[in-house]
């Protein structure tokens, strides 16, 4: 039989936890207080220090519980993506998995698969819907139903190298409007340093920029018409524009040779071992590189620089509006009370603080920033408390029938293989389409 996912490194109990319950029910009970409910939880992360935070909550809830046995279930990124739409209709369905938010979420929603928190969160005056965030709470509710508990916020930036730029001689602080990162671009490459490392292999990461290039260009009110099919859409000439700037990004050849073949753990890989001067990458990117590094160091710490992506001169964007994750624990129907117990457990205020003090997320939970110590997800959790308008990803917001093919469109209009023109068209026949 073939799996349809692997499991994270687990403690023994978890282990045998299954095949315990399993022998309590065959034996009714003799010598046995009572089966334990076995509480799946699924999910993408892959750093194993992190997983590690994650089995020590979930020990710390088992000790207090000793009915309820928690079991980690791992799947990769890209796989969870594919196949957990049959897993959710399937008898195998964990009992809350990791989600992206936006139309994903919604449409998952829609078919029935999810638990609907409303009434839960909402109970004792709002009790445990008041730990978060009002912005990562309401991003996860939809037609006034709430359909997964908050747990990270996050924002994409641009990550460089500082002693690659100081020997290009470029400065991070004049990046301020997209001409100056052009700029940017070439003196690297004049210096003979691949100026960014991209991973085309995967498509989304490539989408960022397309994404940030139309928050810039067009700001927020072109964006959720585009969304929403009205006016222009996706044909709006500022997203036209931006497709345009995307172009010139790509003739300049600013990533790694192979990249449209690169995976983002590669893609880290690269910029991890000093061969990218810069990265536009998510908010843990320096833990990440790090643990994607070829000697599984990295760059230090204190040779990572961080900045928002520019300013278009003349776009209606801010450069405080920021593009980035809302992620959170989705609930299947079929959920036990057990289940959503151990959740409101794992994302409490106290849970999230120990998760944030170990570089793992920008915390939903009301105060648990106050944890971080990486000044660079501290400069992140800053951004995003400054943030003028924070928006999903765009692929994940859009849904992923569109959302696909604003990957796709992102890379092949950086790779010259698709027109500005006729990559704004696509996606607007997807979303009308949608």
């Amino acid at each position: 039989m073939t799996h349809l996912f692997s499991e994270a490194p687990v403690g023994a109990k978890r282990l045998v936890g299954l095949a315990a319950a399993t022998a309590v029910a065959l034996l009714g009970g003799v010598g046995f207080a009572s089966a334990q409910t076995v509480v799946k939880w699924m999910h993408v992360e892959t750093v194993p220090a992190y997983i590690q935070v994650w089995e020590e909550i979930a020990a710390a809830y088992e000790g207090e519980h000793p009915d309820v046995d928690v079991q980690l279930q791992f799947l990769e990124n890209e796989a969870f993506k594919a196949k957990l739409p049959t897993l959710l209709q399937s008898d195998a369905a964990p009992d809350f998995f990791y989600s992206w938010g936006g139309g994903v979420l919604r449409q998952q929603s829609e078919t029935g698969a999810l638990k609907d928190l409303t009434e839960a969160m909402n109970a004792d005056g709002g009790a445990w819907a008041k730990d978060y965030k009002p912005a990562a709470l309401n991003g996860l509710t939809f037609n006034d139903k709430i359909h997964a508990v908050p747990y990270r916020m996050g924002t994409i930036s641009f990550f460089y190298n500082k002693e690659l730029f100081e020997k290009a001689g470029v400065k991070a602080e004049d990046i301020k409007t997209w001409d100056d990162f052009l700029q940017a671009v070439k003196t690297l490459k004049d210096a003979g340093i691949t100026p960014i490392a991209g991973g085309g292999g995967d498509k989304w990461p490539l989408h960022f920029y397309w994404s940030y290039l139309v928050m810039r260009n067009g700001g927020q009110e072109v964006f959720d018409r585009a969304k929403n099919n009205e006016g222009d859409g996706f044909l709006d000439p500022t997203i036209i524009k931006a497709g345009e700037q995307l172009a010139e990004l790509g003739k300049l050849e600013p990533f790694q040779g192979g990249y449209l073949g690169s995976t983002w753990p590669q893609t880290l890989g690269v910029f991890g071992d000093g061969k990218a001067a810069m990265l536009l990458g998510f908010e843990h990117t320096e833990p990440n590189q790090r643990n994607n590094a070829g000697d599984g160091k990295g760059l230090a710490i204190e040779n990572i620089g961080r900045f928002p992506f520019p300013l278009v001169e003349g776009g209606a964007g801010k450069v405080t509006d920021t593009l980035g994750g809302l992620n959170g624990w989705a609930v299947t129907k079929n959920a036990s009370p057990e289940a959503v117990d151990f959740l409101r457990f794992l994302t409490s205020p106290e849970q999230e603080r120990k998760m944030a003090a170990a570089g793992m997320i920008i915390p939903a939970a009301l105060g648990a920033e106050d944890a971080l110590k990486n000044p660079l997800m501290r400069e992140a959790a800053d951004q995003l408390a400054a943030s003028t308008w924070h928006q999903n990803f765009f692929d994940q917001d859009l849904g992923p029938s569109v959302g696909r093919v604003v990957n796709d469109v992102s890379v092949e209009i950086l790779a010259g293989q698709m027109s500005p023109e006729e990559g704004a068209q696509m996606i607007q026949d997807a979303r009308e389409l949608d």
